[in-house]
């Protein structure tokens, strides 16, 4: 029998009070909140950012194709580009391209008897596929398009409905701006449906409509749009596809990552990492400092049993072995229960959203997402357990300094 691994087991497992039985429970429930506070944390960072991420790209797409102006303003009217099928092709054939809409811009004032409302008129084609903003749809329905001529319906966004104090199936009159000397141009459409992004950029600014009607405007030929939206299979590859969509794109066009666009977004988004890697760092020394501690005592307590195993023969190493396998049972212990508790709560935050943000419009969303990356998860474990084995080195080289003559008689 190995003597080293008896009687770490037995202090381990010790049914009996004692002091060492309640400085092992409490290194086992540091350890515990540690690797679980590990794991959620990287849990909910990877959903708020994914989430945030998601939600600006079903509205614009990961990149944006239009008229070359580098000087221009990122949210603006467009100049036209000519539709061009054969660019829309090569576009869809580029690996990791799914797919490709045309959109138009158009500065509107709407207004009702008792107020008036700012927004940017986004006109979106047939081919539009408002799947991936069924998300935001709160009220009605998307557009519907006609074959004849113009759709006159339109989309709002909750708070500019509730600025004007409308709702769906109502009309609303709106004003187009056709140049500086013309007079703004009404037109009456109705409203089919409400969305909700809980983004500002989005809610306060964005009515969506019919292409066409953008078209007729700005006096634009039926092959005119201010650019297409595209969209990928795995938005991690927007920096390098945008290089190689810009590269087959004609002269006086241009393509830029919706990062490029609204950077602001993006940027308080990495500052997420900043606040992940501080838990993670004061987790981390805590499950050091406090493992070195509870072993220290327990070595200390211990002091009379190294003093007689000593006396009978034990070696140094036979007695360091026994506080190195006592730190890997209390490790042990720790990370699989910090495994079932952390990943717990994710799973059922998963199922209920029983966890919500106190400020919905400062964080874009109401519940906190959660998203699990499995290899984040064994690298929090193998970084746990290597940690916790570089740590075991201190306690058990402190056993090694203490002598059987003295020892025997510690109180």
């Amino acid at each position: 029998m190995n003597t080293a691994s008896f009687i770490a087991r037995r202090i381990a497992f010790n049914r009996q009070r004692s002091f060492s039985r309640f400085i092992i429970r409490l290194a086992i429930a540091a350890t515990t909140i540690s690797v679980a506070v590990m794991i959620m944390t990287l849990a909910f960072v990877n959903g708020f950012q994914e989430a945030v991420s998601q939600k600006i790209f079903s509205f614009w797409g990961h990149i944006r194709v239009q008229h070359y102006e580098p000087y221009k303003a990122a949210i603006a009217e467009e100049s036209p580009i000519h539709k061009n099928d054969s660019i829309v092709n090569a576009l869809l054939h580029i690996n990791g391209v799914a797919r490709v809409q045309s959109f138009a811009t158009k500065y509107a004032i709407l207004k009702t008897p008792e107020s008036i409302e700012g927004a940017l008129f986004k006109g979106v084609g047939k081919e539009y596929d408002f799947n991936a903003m069924q998300q935001f749809l709160t009220a009605g329905r998307w557009v519907h398009f006609n074959d004849s001529t113009y759709s006159r319906e339109i989309v709002l966004s909750e708070y500019t409905a509730n600025q004007l104090q409308l709702k769906v199936n109502d009309r609303v009159l709106i004003y187009f701006f056709k140049g500086e000397d013309q007079k703004p141009r009404p037109d009456k459409l109705t409203i089919v449906g409400l969305y909700k992004t809980n983004m500002e950029e989005y809610d306060r600014l964005y009515a969506i409509g019919d292409l066409q009607l953008v078209q007729r405007l700005n006096d634009w030929g039926a092959d005119e749009i201010g650019g297409y939206e595209i969209f990928l299979h795995d938005y991690h590859q927007m920096e390098l596809l945008n290089d190689e969509i810009f590269e087959s794109l004609p002269d006086q066009w241009g393509s830029k990552t919706i990062r490029d666009i609204y950077p602001n977004i993006f940027d308080w988004l990495r500052l997420q990492d900043v606040n992940r890697n501080v838990v993670l760092g004061v987790m981390i020394i805590i499950a050091i400092i406090n493992l070195i501690t509870c072993l220290i005592i327990m070595v200390l307590e211990r002091t009379r049993m190294i003093g007689i195993l000593k006396a009978v023969g034990a070696t140094n190493w036979t007695v360091q072995k026994i506080f190195t396998l006592q730190g890997a049972i209390i490790a042990a212990a720790g990370i699989f229960l910090g495994l079932a508790a952390g990943l717990g709560i994710c799973y059922l935050q998963q199922q209920t959203g029983f966890l919500t943000f106190w400020d919905e419009d400062a964080y874009y969303m109401q519940v906190v997402p959660v998203k699990v990356v499995w290899w984040e998860v064994g690298l929090v474990v193998a970084g746990t357990l290597l940690v916790c084995t570089l740590t075991l080195l201190i306690p058990s080289l402190v056993s090694r300094r203490i002598e059987p003559a003295k020892a025997v008689q510690f109180r």
